[in-house]
């Protein structure tokens, strides 16, 4: 709690699925000067908004957690714009971070990093083995260079930033949205439009046989509170739930908690993305006492009521 009071902290996106999370965190934690930079008057893709902001916060500690993101047909989609956007304000935040004296920057970087084949769990020291896999791979590079450069900035100035790779999040305030949601918020709102529109019958993105790591959105806010406060090391750190499950179970779960009675029809002309993510979580635990609490029906059914709050179905 006394790690915050005289701190003053830059939280980007801020008000995005994450930020929320990581800002309430934060208050609760004693913090009482959070900056949150809109994008409409702070676009952190352009060198002057950055000093703009940079000057009017005065910051201790940036946090970055503004991204440009979305499912496999996303980034399908949208490569350059993925790849661009993430990388330039990214670079571009964390050297004015350093130029204009800021303590700490805790990046928060992305699973999609990870080499397409990557034995499982995934250990950080596997992260330069390979190359992503290639619907994601722009916005998983763009993400990963900012490891490369917390690690020269560190050599050359000692500038103390850290690089946080988390899985697939999900919860309440998630992005439902069916042109850029993920797997979790997808699959919900697919069940319950087929529940009011009266279908028998969703359908489903690959095989089902892929599998996937899901950490409960609060459970991520607290690994990367915890991180800013206690890890000032430059090796990358998961931060995951520990756990895989494939998405045809995870459907299966989901089809359950949303009462939807139909039938699930495979469609395999889309692809399943990479075949295999469960992290190994071990250094988060060791280096900063991390670990995730919420279990994975449980983070469902509270994701699954929040979106039943915010719709008709409430």
């Amino acid at each position: 709690m006394k790690f915050w009071m005289d701190k003053k902290v830059v939280v980007t996106g801020g008000t995005g699925f994450l930020g929320r999370g990581v800002v309430r965190l934060l208050k609760q934690r004693g913090c009482e000067n959070i900056f949150v930079p809109s994008s409409e008057k702070y676009d952190l893709r352009q060198l002057p908004a950055i000093q703009s902001m940079l000057r009017k916060a005065k910051p201790d500690i940036v946090i970055h957690l503004a991204a440009v993101v979305g499912g496999i047909g996303t980034n399908r989609e949208n490569p350059a714009k993925f790849f661009y956007d993430n990388i330039i304000m990214g670079v571009q935040l964390l050297d004015q971070a350093y130029r204009f004296g800021v303590k700490k920057f805790v990046t928060v970087g992305t699973i999609c990093a990870y080499p397409k084949f990557t034995p499982v769990p995934f250990k950080e020291e596997h992260l330069w083995d390979g190359y992503p896999e290639e619907t994601n791979a722009p916005y998983g590079l763009a993400k990963k260079m900012l490891l490369v450069q917390s690690h020269a900035y560190r050599q050359q100035y000692g500038f103390n930033a850290i690089y946080l790779l988390p899985v697939n999040l999900y919860g309440p305030n998630d992005n439902f949205s069916p042109d850029s949601s993920h797997v979790i918020p997808a699959l919900i709102k697919k069940c319950f439009d087929a529940q009011r529109n009266k279908r028998h019958c969703i359908v489903v993105w690959g095989t089902g046989r892929a599998t996937r790591e899901f950490l409960y959105v609060d459970d991520a806010a607290r690994g990367v509170v915890l991180a800013a406060e206690r890890y000032n090391k430059p090796d990358p750190v998961n931060l995951g739930a520990g756990f895989e499950v494939s998405i045809e179970n995870l459907v299966k779960r989901i089809v359950h908690l949303t009462g939807f009675q139909g039938r699930i029809m495979w469609d395999t002309s889309f692809p399943d993305g990479q075949p295999r993510r469960r992290l190994d979580t071990s250094r988060a635990k060791k280096e900063f006492g991390f670990q995730a609490k919420t279990r994975l029906d449980v983070g469902l059914t509270k994701t699954i009521r929040w979106y039943k709050s915010q719709t008709d179905l409430g």
